[in-house]
């Protein structure tokens, strides 16, 4: 069998993301909200994930009433509180920098999915607003802090002594690079230009290349890994060392990937999104693989389990089949099938 004959076989179907479209509608609220499973609490960019799997499955008026809630929820400086109660009250009252820009991402998808102008111009205040707040907090060196209080202070690091200081995370500010990439191309398709947020990005992704020490030492997580290139942060040559030198420690062949390097516990979403990342650099037989392991993840009704530790194949959390861990299946399906929208704005 070909290269190109094993990619077509381990692209999920029409039928298939469909099914997994309607998993993800099941669950939400209706508000709009899109919680973690049922009953689970829920976040904005996790949201935006959902509510980007739902346009590529076709499921545009559940994507419209999603985004319809991102822009009834925002807060008047242009945030939103890092997470939801599954009864649509406030449950963490930090704003996130990464939670808040993703909705650029998501805006930019739906738009290249529809052609729907009208939708693109009745999101750009939600926004622009929205990445307006993210680039109060980069920091001097370009890279983003992470946390910040409903007061507008920043979290305090780990050690008491360290005081109020900028924390940064890397997988945070490499999501943060497709969000401001979407973000400028949103304006670009409005006539509007936004040179600071191209600024703004040139530095982050110089931080991201150049400044490791910026970042909080996450590296037993993999998302530290491949989220650089996942973000567009690092491209060329040096993607393609990052993703070799991971690939031991963090796949587990046949299986998918692994959240962190020191335990055996296999996740759908990273599986995905690593696929995804390969794709980016043209490595479509991996990313192919990589998808087809998720497939051992799939339910019945087309949801996905978080994970499964390896060897013994338990579901980890027990039961737990997460929307996000769906729509991340469905994006990378949906880019390897050529989709124009979702490569456009994760490629």
């Amino acid at each position: 069998m070909g290269a190109a004959q094993g990619l077509r076989d381990l692209v999920y179907t029409p039928s298939e993301l469909d099914q997994t479209g309607r998993s993800i509608e099941s669950v939400q609220a209706t508000s709009g909200m899109i919680p973690w499973f049922a009953g689970g609490h829920a976040d904005p960019w996790n949201h935006v994930e959902a509510a980007m799997a739902l346009t590529a499955a076709g499921r545009r008026d559940a994507a419209d009433a999603a985004y319809g809630w991102l822009a009834a929820t925002q807060l008047d400086d242009g945030s939103w509180p890092a997470s939801f109660a599954s009864d649509g009250t406030v449950e963490d009252p930090r704003r996130d920098t990464n939670v808040t820009a993703y909705v650029a991402t998501g805006v930019r998808h739906h738009h290249l999915a529809t052609g729907d102008d009208r939708f693109l111009r009745s999101m750009w205040p939600t926004v622009d607003s929205a990445l307006s707040w993210v680039l109060r907090w980069q920091q001097p060196g370009g890279e983003l802090a992470w946390s910040v209080s409903p007061r507008d202070e920043l979290v305090p690091a780990t050690d008491p002594g360290a005081g109020r200081v900028a924390v940064a995370l890397l997988a945070a500010s490499s999501s943060v690079c497709t969000s401001l990439r979407a973000g400028i191309a949103c304006a670009a398709t409005l006539g509007l230009r936004r040179p600071a947020w191209r600024h703004a990005l040139e530095r982050l992704r110089d931080a991201i290349a150049t400044r490791p020490d910026a970042f909080a030492p996450k590296e037993e997580f993999a998302m530290d890994w491949y989220y650089p290139v996942l973000g567009g942060a690092l491209d060329g040559a040096s993607a393609a060392r990052r993703i070799e030198r991971g690939w031991p420690i963090w796949v587990v062949a046949g299986k998918g990937v692994r959240c962190r390097s020191d335990g055996n516990w296999v996740t759908t979403a990273e599986t995905a999104e690593l696929a995804i990342a390969c794709a980016r650099l043209g490595r479509t037989d991996e990313a192919a693989r990589l998808l087809g392991a998720t497939r051992a993840h799939r339910c019945g009704d087309g949801s996905y389990l978080t994970g499964v530790v390896h060897p013994g194949g338990d579901d980890f959390p027990p039961g737990e089949k997460s929307t996000y861990s769906a729509a991340a299946v469905v994006l990378a399906a949906d880019m390897l099938a050529g989709s124009y929208a979702t490569t456009g704005a994760l490629g």
